[in-house]
């Protein structure tokens, strides 16, 4: 089974190359969904969580409140890390669980995973592919400040605490530039899955926006 990673930054279009993935054959491990199951109530990670910041990150009914820790890890790189370090190892472990169920079943498939700090954590090492999404630097911020309701200082605040696009793009093997809407994006898609799904997988030039 060929193990593709998927990243990049926030508001670039992962989620909209990821389905289009899967309406092409992929087998899709989403990050995000994984990041909450290690953080389901009762489980390892939330007691870890717990005893990291405190009992004022759970809600009533005992689940993880993910606004309260997001506003205290947001703004402190040191917690963030903190919750990365706790958070990041559960979550490769999932995802490799994961992966061996599907190449039980499907040995010759291909399975994304899409992680939004795949570089950062280093999860991308171990899989065969990386696929990096990108778009131009005043889209994303305009998009960002549309779908999260944000101003256009919060937005850029949001951006600067991440590792910046164009230094995510020179892990990839392929790179996705969303700058020019869904059609123009699809048209990537289709033709770096076919790529991958070729024999021997070849990375596609890089470009320069």
């Amino acid at each position: 089974m060929l193990k593709v990673g998927l990243t990049g930054s926030i508001a670039v279009g992962k989620s909209f190359v990821l389905r289009t993935l899967a309406e092409q054959g992929a087998h899709i491990i989403d990050a995000d969904e994984v990041a909450r199951q290690v953080v389901a109530p009762g489980s390892k990670g939330l007691d870890l969580v717990r005893s990291t910041f405190g009992s004022q990150v759970l809600r009533d009914n005992g689940e993880l409140d993910r606004p309260k820790l997001g506003s205290i890890v947001f703004t402190d790189a040191a917690k963030r890390a903190q919750l990365n370090a706790i958070l990041h190892p559960l979550i490769i472990a999932a995802q490799d669980e994961r992966i061996r169920e599907l190449e039980s079943v499907d040995g010759s498939g291909i399975v994304v995973i899409d992680a939004a700090l795949m570089i950062e954590s280093g999860g991308y090492r171990r899989l065969d592919k990386l696929i990096v999404v990108h778009c131009r630097p005043e889209i994303q911020l305009e998009r960002l400040m549309a779908r999260d309701n944000l101003s256009r200082a919060d937005a850029e605040q949001r951006i600067s605490t991440q590792m910046p696009q164009a230094e995510k793009m020179k892990y990839a093997d392929y790179l996705i530039d969303t700058s020019d809407g869904f059609d123009a994006t699809r048209q990537q898609v289709v033709g770096v899955f076919g790529k991958l799904s070729s024999p021997q997988p070849e990375a596609l030039p890089q470009s320069d926006s």
